[in-house]
Formats: structure tokens, sequence, C-alpha cells
């Protein structure tokens, strides 16, 4: 059978070669990546604190902020308590705060399947509720039924 509409030109692609979400997903795609970056933009530094934050063991942490590090979306950086040895904080890259859309949208995605959860998130400047919205580069809102899908020659991007 041969696909129609929105997708059919990919008809011989593998997601491998096209799907920008899944080579991102090599990066975030496991629940404790997502938890210990949330902890980070919500101002976790200090291992401890982004693994108590997380809920995840040391070993799962240890693990997972080496492979954000290696992906350019954390970076370490030296600190020293007072008679102590040096230790290592963890803060989000520009490559990091790149996903603050994916976070604030999957915040909300979670706010609606668990109705009445009690949270919300308030836009200091003006007390207004945080929405994620997509828009096309021409500033217009656009539904999932206005996307379509095409190949591109491929870029190359710094890693």
């Amino acid at each position: 059978m041969k696909s129609s509409g929105r997708l059919a030109d990919r008809d011989g692609w593998t997601a491998a070669d096209w799907c920008p979400m899944e080579y991102a997903l090599q990066f975030i795609g496991t629940h404790s990546a997502m938890v210990l970056l949330r902890e980070a933009f919500w101002g976790g530094r200090r291992f401890d604190d982004l693994a108590r934050g997380a809920g995840v063991t040391e070993q799962i942490a240890a693990k997972r902020l080496r492979e954000l590090v290696d992906a350019g979306l954390l970076e370490k950086q030296p600190y020293r308590e007072p008679g102590q040895r040096t230790r290592y904080e963890y803060v989000l890259t520009d490559r990091g705060r790149d996903l603050f859309p994916v976070l604030i949208s999957l915040i909300e995605f979670g706010r609606v399947l668990q109705a009445g959860s009690g949270t919300e998130l308030i836009h200091r400047n003006c007390g207004e509720s945080v929405v994620p919205q997509v828009r096309c580069a021409g500033g217009h809102d656009v539904s999932f039924s206005d996307v379509i899908i095409r190949k591109t020659k491929r870029r190359r991007r710094e890693v």
C-alpha cells in the first residue's frame, strides 16, 4: 500500500535518514534525562540537588548527566566549598536552553492529562498563563493538519 496525504513523499526513507525527533531522542529520550533537565531549568545545579529533585539514583544521575554534558546540553563548572575538594555544577548551555519550548509543552500536556493538577506556569511580567504554541516562520499559528513534511538537503551542523 502506498502512503498518501501529508506524509506521502517519505516512502522509502528510514526514520534515521530523515527524522530530527529521532536524532534528538538519542540525547533526551529517557525519563531520567528529561527530569534532570527539568531540575536544571528550575535552577538545580549541583549533583545531589539534581539527583534528589529528579528522583533518580546517583548511578543513573551520573550516567545521564555525563550524556547530557557530552551532548552539549549541560556543561560542568567547577566550584569549591571552603575546606572541601573541587566539585562540579551542571549548567544549561544555549543548546540546553533551546529545549525550553519542549519542556513547556510536556508540562502542559501533563497538566491536561492530570486534570486539576494544581499547577500552572505564569509569565512573571504580566501574570498570564504560559501556553505552548506552534507557529511558522511567518508568524501564523499552525495546527497538525496544516503541516506537511518533506526531505531537504542535509545541512552540516556543529555538534
